[in-house]
């Protein structure tokens, strides 16, 4: 199943989180990781994720950017932060107004797979969604840092 619509699907409570994680490709430590994954991957690696966002354009009241980044302001990220999840930084691109850009770490895989059990279940977020329906496409990456990257 393709990342996207996996994505999309976990997001809408469609299909299970253990489909979901079955399905992401590993990331974290080089000890978490396949042979092949874990040359240039640092011991002590957390798991990446970056997620790109497009907003469907508002139609009455429903949609939009806008909506889409008052959701994350008012209380998307700091759910995801009391959940564990660190969120690294929320970008606006400049080259497609209509899509949020965001990275978040976790501990390893299995880390990410506990957050967003917990997100996907949370009041605040149920009723966040609620306030603020905004229909996207997502694209999603998984990456563990390189053993020289500043960033780990």
């Amino acid at each position: 199943m393709p990342r996207l619509l996996l994505s999309l699907l976990l997001s809408a409570g469609l299909v299970s989180l253990a489909e979901a994680q079955s399905s992401m490709p590993p990331c974290g430590p080089a000890g978490d990781l396949p042979d092949e994954l874990s040359a240039n991957v640092d011991d002590n690696a957390r798991c990446f994720e970056l997620r790109m966002y497009t907003a469907e354009p508002e139609q009455n009241g429903v949609g939009g950017i806008d909506n889409l980044h008052q959701r994350f302001r008012e209380a998307e990220v700091g759910i995801f932060e009391r959940l564990g999840a660190e969120v690294i930084a929320v970008w606006q691109r400049m080259d497609d107004a209509d899509t949020l850009v965001w990275m978040l770490a976790y501990r390893n895989r299995d880390h990410r797979a506990e957050v967003w059990e917990a997100f996907l279940q949370d009041p605040e977020w149920i009723a966040l969604r609620e306030k603020y329906p905004v229909p996207i496409s997502a694209e999603v990456y998984y990456m563990s840092p390189t053993d020289y990257s500043n960033l780990k």
